[in-house]
């Protein structure tokens, strides 16, 4: 089975001074941190995270894209799951990271285009990292469901400039038992 990454969005926002707060999702905390020894001049910024998110995405008849938030995703080849998080005080590019746990490996790992995928050596850890202009605040990133993708929970762990800014937890449930 194949998890694939979809094109992810970003965009810019206002920029906001001074500090990093607290959100939740899902029961889950989001928990922020800035790391000041793996700092660098772009990696200062302050971060703002006004809205935070898990869900599944389907696209209607127009191509549109439509987010539902839920923690419990059905194991149907096709379906896409994935998180979007607004930003707010970022200025320039950014740099973010997502750390997708399983709680066994897929049949096989795929992107749909080539993106920074690395994968850990028992096969159940990927780790996707680019760096982007924001463009309104908002980054998402979305995996579609394939052939041998595990059910059970899963976790994404979202980093923007190595500040932890995502911590969503979730289950992949067989067709039927939802």
């Amino acid at each position: 089975m194949t998890i694939r990454a979809a094109t992810v969005v970003i965009t810019s926002s206002l920029l906001m001074t001074g500090f990093i707060h607290t959100s939740a999702l899902a029961n889950n905390a989001i928990k922020l941190a800035q790391s000041s020894s793996q700092s660098q001049p772009n990696k200062t910024q302050p971060l703002n995270i006004s809205k935070a998110e898990f869900g599944v995405a389907t696209r209607d008849a127009q191509g549109k894209l439509n987010f539902t938030p839920t923690i419990k995703v059905p194991l149907v080849e096709g379906n896409k799951y994935g998180w979007r998080i607004q930003l707010q005080g970022v200025k320039g590019e950014v740099t973010w990271r997502e750390v997708l746990r399983l709680p066994k490996p897929p049949q096989t790992w795929a992107t749909d285009d080539g993106e920074n995928l690395t994968l850990s050596a028992d096969g159940t850890e990927a780790v996707t990292k680019r760096t982007q202009l924001p463009k309104n605040g908002v980054i998402e990133n979305f995996w579609t469901i394939a052939p041998g993708d595990p059910p059970g929970k899963h976790t994404i762990n979202v980093y923007v400039d190595e500040r932890l800014v995502g911590n969503f937890e979730f289950e992949i449930i067989p067709k039927g038992k939802i």
